[in-house]
């Protein structure tokens, strides 16, 4: 699959949010080099007629001046986009715009690069800012088959750390789980003296597109019974909840997609 690169100039850099608890998200990219074969963001290709989820990046060159316009509130970075992809290495935008910032404002990055360690130096000039990594525990065939490009989860795991030794803020966004393949109970041992709290987002197959749904059912029959049978589905969720109730972690909840989405508090 080839990847092409676009260069446009935006109008604005904040985007009201929808998201609960969220006054603005920023995306300085749109599209995403590491090309998850589930991730949800693939939905703005219907609005982006340059290809297949992965294949391509919109770079939005202005993005460090339109960051410097002031905003009231919280803000995310980034919902359609990882702002630490392979092309950040180079360019630098995202260092960018972080620079350009309004340091009063509460940021809450997420990412599944260890390249933020990068711009530590900047966080640490916001007066809130907090840093969480996607862990999803996929690895050997499991992660060649659904983010083969993504790095090592143990290089995240390692980013978490040396992010906490500096007292940033994290937390880390297990996702997506899926029955069978996501180990959250190793996730949350190996992470809990690491970060601040935990979110926990079972996958949304619908979201995730039909081809992912057909690569999990011609690849992992087991996981795909659980997410697609109901009384499989609910079982699994009710031990989840268990497991993570009896490690005893601190929690923003848990995000379970079924019939739409309700946020359970374990």
């Amino acid at each position: 699959m080839g990847f092409e690169v676009y260069r446009i100039k935006a109008k604005s850099i904040y985007t009201k949010s929808r998201i609960p608890g969220v006054d603005y998200v920023i995306n300085q990219y749109v599209g995403c080099q590491f090309a998850c074969k589930y991730c949800y963001a693939k939905f703005i290709c219907k609005w982006k007629p340059y290809g297949e989820w992965g294949s391509w990046v919109e770079i939005k060159e202005n993005a460090p001046e339109l960051a410097r316009k002031h905003v009231k509130g919280s803000v995310v970075m980034s919902s359609i986009s990882d702002p630490y992809q392979p092309l950040e290495g180079k360019l630098k935008l995202t260092r960018r715009v972080l620079w350009y910032m309004d340091k009063r404002n509460e940021l809450s990055i997420l990412t599944k690069s260890p390249l933020i360690l990068r711009d530590v130096d900047i966080l640490k000039l916001f007066h809130r800012v907090e840093v969480g990594f996607t862990l999803n525990s996929f690895e050997g065939r499991e992660k060649r088959l659904i983010e083969p490009l993504t790095p090592p989860q143990k290089s995240r795991i390692n980013a978490l750390k040396k992010l906490s030794d500096e007292e940033i803020k994290t937390y880390a966004f297990i996702s997506p789980i899926i029955p069978h393949l996501t180990d959250v109970e190793s996730i949350i041992r190996e992470t809990r003296d690491l970060v601040d709290y935990y979110f926990f987002e079972i996958l949304n197959l619908s979201a995730s597109g039909k081809e992912f749904e057909a690569l999990l059912r011609e690849n992992f029959e087991e996981s795909y019974k659980v997410m697609t049978v109901e009384k499989k589905f609910w079982d699994f969720v009710k031990e989840l909840r268990e497991m993570i109730q009896k490690l005893g972690v601190k929690t923003e909840g848990i995000e379970i997609h079924k019939r739409g989405w309700e946020l359970i508090k374990p």
